[in-house]
This record gives C-alpha cells, sequence and structure tokens, in this order.
C-alpha cells in the first residue's frame, strides 16, 4: 500500500502520449513519396496542355530568374524590387537550359519540390500535435488534393514555397512546445527566413512567432523569443539592404516605381474604381472570404472551420492561431488597399488574385486532421477516410480545369496575351537573326522571346539600366539593335515614334488583338534587303 501512490502517479505520466510521435520518420518518407507523385503527376498534366505560364505572375517570375544569367548585365541587380528572391533563386539551376526555360519547366521543378517539403513538413507537425497517424494523413490530403494548389505548383508560382516555410514553420513550433529544444527556435527562424525572401507575409509573421516563442514553454522565454527574433530579421534586413544598395532606397519594394502602392495610384489617377474593400472592412473580409471559399472547395471550407473549433477543443489553438496569420494579412493587406481580390460572382465580377484565398488551405487541411483526431479511436482510420472522400468528392465529380478557380483566373486573364505573344514570337522566329539585337521593355513581351527562342542577352531593357536609360533618351544616338518590340505608348514605342527616332525605325509588325494593346514590332531601316522581303511577306 506504501508504493501505491508513487504507482498511481507512474501509470498516469506514461498515458501522456509521447511528445515524439513513433513511426514519425517513416511515415514522413512515405509522404514525401506520395507527394512526389501527386506532385509529378499534376505538374506532368499541365505540361502537356500548356498551362504552365498561363499567369502573367508565372511568366514574370521565370523571366526574372533567366535574366540574373542570361543578361547584358548579369548579377544580383537583375532580381530586381518589389517580388522576393527566393523562388527566383531556386530557379536559377534550371532556367539556364534552354528548352526547360521555354516551356516553364525551370520553374514548375524547383515550385513542385516546395510543395512535396510543404506536405511533408504539415504530415510531421500533425503526427506530433494530434499523436495520430490517420489526423497526419487526413490534414496531408485535404490539402494535397487541392486542384487549386496542384495548378499552382506546376508552375513558376510562389504558393508552394510560402507554403513549405510556413509548414516547416509549424513543425518547428510543436517541436519546441513539446521538447524545449533550441533546434527547434533554429528551424523555426530558417523557416521564417525562407518566408521572408518569399512573401511579405513571412515578415508580418516574425513579431507573432516570436510572441509564441515567449509563451510556449515556462523556462527560457526570454532566451527563446530573443533568439528567434534576431534570427528571423535576417531576411527583411538583407532585402532592405539589396534595396538601398542597388536602388538607393531601402524602401524602394513599398513605394518605388513598381511597387503594388504606386501602381494602385497610377490606376486611381486614370480614373480606375477603387478595389473593393479599399478602407472598408467588411468588403475586404468578403473579398477574402470568398476567395478563399472558391479556392478550398465549399465542402473543405465548412468542415474545415469546423475542424478549427476541433483543433482548440484538441488544445492545439495556438497552431490554428499561427495558421491563421496569413489569411489576417490579406484581410489587412486588401483593406489598406495593397493588395485587390476579385471574385466572379461579386463586383466587379471578374477574376484577380483569387489564388491569395489559399492562404486558408493550411489552416482548413489542419481541421481536418484535427476532426479525424477527435473521432473515438476505434472509429478514426474510418472518420478520417470520410473526411477525406467529403472534401476531394467535389473536385472529382467534375475533374475539369474549367471547376478550378486558380486555373480559370489565369486562363481568362492570359487569352489575349497568349495569342499576341505567340503571333509575334512566330514572325521574329522568321526574320530574326542571331546578333541582331532587341530594344524592349521588360514586361509582359518578354514571353515572345522565350517563344521565338531569343536569349535575353541579346535584348536591351530595364534591367540593362544605363545603356537602356540613354537608348530611350536618345535613340539617334545611343541606340543600335537591329530590332524594337513595343506596347503601343509604352517608353519603346515613344521613343521610336520621336523625331528622334522615327527616322531609323520603321514598324514592320503590329499585331492586334481584341481586348489587348497593340504590339509594335520595329526594324532599323537601313536593313533595305529585310524590308523587301518583310513586303512579300505582308
Amino acid at each position: 500500500m506504501k508504493n501505491s501512490g508513487p504507482l498511481r502517479r507512474s501509470r498516469k505520466k506514461a498515458a501522456k502520449p509521447a511528445p515524439s510521435s513513433h513511426g514519425g520518420a517513416a511515415g514522413v518518407l512515405l509522404a514525401a513519396a506520395a507527394l512526389a507523385v501527386i506532385s509529378a503527376a499534376a505538374a506532368w498534366f499541365h505540361l502537356a496542355n500548356g498551362y504552365t505560364l498561363y499567369y502573367g505572375d508565372a511568366q514574370a517570375h521565370l523571366a526574372i530568374a533567366r535574366r540574373v544569367l542570361d543578361s547584358r548585365t548579369p548579377g544580383a541587380f537583375q532580381i530586381g524590387t518589389v517580388w522576393l528572391p527566393l523562388p527566383h533563386l531556386a530557379m536559377l539551376p534550371f532556367v539556364s537550359n534552354d528548352a526547360y526555360w521555354r516551356s516553364g519547366l525551370a520553374g514548375a521543378i524547383p515550385s513542385a519540390a516546395a510543395f512535396v517539403v510543404a506536405g511533408a513538413f504539415l504530415w510531421a507537425a500533425a503526427r506530433r500535435l494530434f499523436h495520430s497517424g490517420v489526423a497526419a494523413w487526413a490534414a496531408l490530403l485535404a490539402f494535397a488534393l487541392n486542384p487549386n494548389l496542384l495548378y499552382l505548383q506546376s508552375a513558376p508560382m510562389t504558393e508552394s514555397y510560402l507554403f513549405a516555410a510556413l509548414m516547416a514553420l509549424l513543425y518547428a513550433a510543436v517541436w519546441y512546445r513539446q521538447s524545449g529544444k533550441t533546434a527547434a527556435i533554429l528551424l523555426a527562424a530558417a523557416a521564417s527566413n525562407a518566408a521572408s525572401l518569399t512573401r511579405y507575409e513571412g515578415w508580418f509573421l516574425i513579431p507573432f512567432v516570436a510572441l509564441y516563442f515567449a509563451y510556449a514553454r515556462r523556462e527560457d522565454r526570454f532566451r527563446a523569443a530573443c533568439l528567434f527574433a534576431m534570427l528571423a530579421m535576417l531576411a527583411p534586413i538583407a532585402w532592405i539592404a539589396h534595396n538601398l544598395w542597388w536602388y538607393s532606397d531601402p524602401l524602394e519594394f513599398y513605394r518605388g516605381e513598381w511597387s503594388a502602392k504606386a501602381i494602385y495610384q497610377r490606376s486611381l489617377d486614370q480614373g480606375m474604381e477603387k478595389y473593393p474593400g479599399d478602407h472598408n472592412w467588411w468588403k475586404a473580409l468578403t473579398q477574402f472570404r470568398e476567395a478563399a471559399r472558391l479556392t478550398a472547395g465549399n465542402v473543405l471550407w465548412y468542415l474545415g472551420l469546423a475542424g478549427v473549433v476541433a483543433a482548440v477543443i484538441k488544445r492545439a489553438w495556438w497552431a490554428a492561431a499561427l495558421l491563421a496569420i496569413p489569411p489576417l494579412f490579406y484581410v489587412l493587406s486588401i483593406y489598406s488597399s495593397g493588395t485587390p481580390i476579385y471574385v466572379p460572382h461579386l463586383w466587379p465580377s471578374s477574376y484577380y488574385n483569387t489564388r491569395y484565398g489559399l492562404a486558408m488551405l493550411p489552416l482548413l487541411a489542419l481541421g481536418i486532421g484535427a476532426l479525424a483526431a477527435l473521432a473515438p479511436f476505434r472509429l478514426r482510420g474510418a472518420v478520417g477516410a470520410a473526411l477525406v472522400v467529403a472534401v476531394s468528392v467535389p473536385w472529382l465529380a467534375y475533374p475539369r480545369p474549367d471547376a478550378w478557380i486558380c486555373w480559370k483566373e489565369s486562363e481568362v486573364n492570359s487569352n489575349a496575351r497568349r495569342a499576341w505573344t505567340r503571333e509575334a514570337a512566330q514572325y521574329l522566329k522568321a526574320y530574326y537573326r542571331p546578333g541582331d539585337g532587341v530594344f524592349s521593355s521588360f514586361s509582359d513581351v518578354v514571353g515572345i522571346y522565350r517563344e521565338a527562342g531569343i536569349p535575353l542577352r541579346e535584348v536591351l531593357h530595364q534591367g540593362n539600366e544605363v545603356a537602356w536609360d540613354g537608348a530611350a533618351a536618345r535613340p539617334d544616338l545611343l541606340l543600335h539593335e537591329g530590332w524594337a518590340v513595343a506596347i503601343a505608348g509604352d517608353p519603346v514605342s515613344s521613343a521610336l515614334q520621336s523625331r528622334r527616332g522615327g527616322r531609323r525605325y520603321k514598324c514592320v509588325k503590329m499585331v492586334s488583338i481584341k481586348d489587348a494593346p497593340v504590339i509594335e514590332i520595329y526594324r532599323r531601316t537601313n536593313e533595305d534587303s529585310f524590308h523587301k522581303s518583310a513586303r512579300r511577306e505582308e
């Protein structure tokens, strides 16, 4: 009887689930293998159907990565400003391959790899958090089988990079709460830096995660929070330093010529209506909510929200709170006019940035895992399978891209661009000769050179800074390229139609597509033989 008290205490302690999940390493490997198969199948489907570069942003990300290596002035300056550099740097090992660049595969490969990393960390985090393999698989499959995410991970877009960093951050938070190990803080800091070099919501996460480390455990609160905060700030400081060094303004990305703020102000000055949600909390919340619902699907939306309540019941509210920070960022951004989101069933009834609604996907997927974990042990497998089927059936019932709003957004917004890119590229491919050189802006027209197979080092664009500025200002003295490609009214068009430039270049081709700007192709006038063949071709 004397030992009964200690024995009871010992048994009570042993009944608690172990913080470190048994079989976790094998489970992560299996999850990564499954993710790799899913990712490769999706990437192949979209590449085979020509969807990889439908998004204008996908083409732009690919072009930025390419010009770091393939440019008249290659190097760090070509990384640019506004868009953060990690996705472009990840493409560098692939983008120098001409075939990969022209097809978009150079951007799809690292994006797909990031998707696998994201899913593996989500599985590991849910396994540790809920002490259930079923819950981990339910969360993972709800996340990984979403066709909108599968499309974006098949293209040079940034969502999968952000999710990889966010899921690693979630895993580190769970690990630290259970173990208190410094290695968990270091992993969290590395993940935070990756997020901060991918999208600006990574910057927004830093103070919240630091606060988490200050209260996650009773011991070493100050040390943990300070260590994380000091390391996590390295990426934002590096980006500010990059902008200061190359653009002489540490906040060029925020207030420069190509910042979202400046572009929005120029649009307002030209008479555009304000973005829906601009300084209107209810509309901002509504725009984001609808984008999130459309990207997740109705079943996952409602079950996932119910699962957030289940996560609170399972005492995982802090994990749900962490994953709710990116959605909060977007609501705040819509309100402050930094990020517009348009959905087809709300004014102005169009598609724009609907993909940002996917910021809710990790939280909803975690909610599915929480619902599975809440089920009685004997029924957990059946419940988990039923949840996965429930969230997948709506997509499987109508397995066509038209039903995937992110694909639909990219298709609708790129129809005209793809048409004029193809026509202009075919023309240049027929007449351009290596070494002729092209005077051009670094805008949507860059896709013409990719399709025509013209290296970017033969294109004089804004990324070449001094040489381009001089050619634009004094085309009569400093412009020597054999060709020029312009969007009607842009700086290239204005330079060549000026009194100084007009005598040396002649517009030999105009590409006019409905609902798109006119593309102008110019040739130097001293190429008499070209004009004869061009007139015959016309």
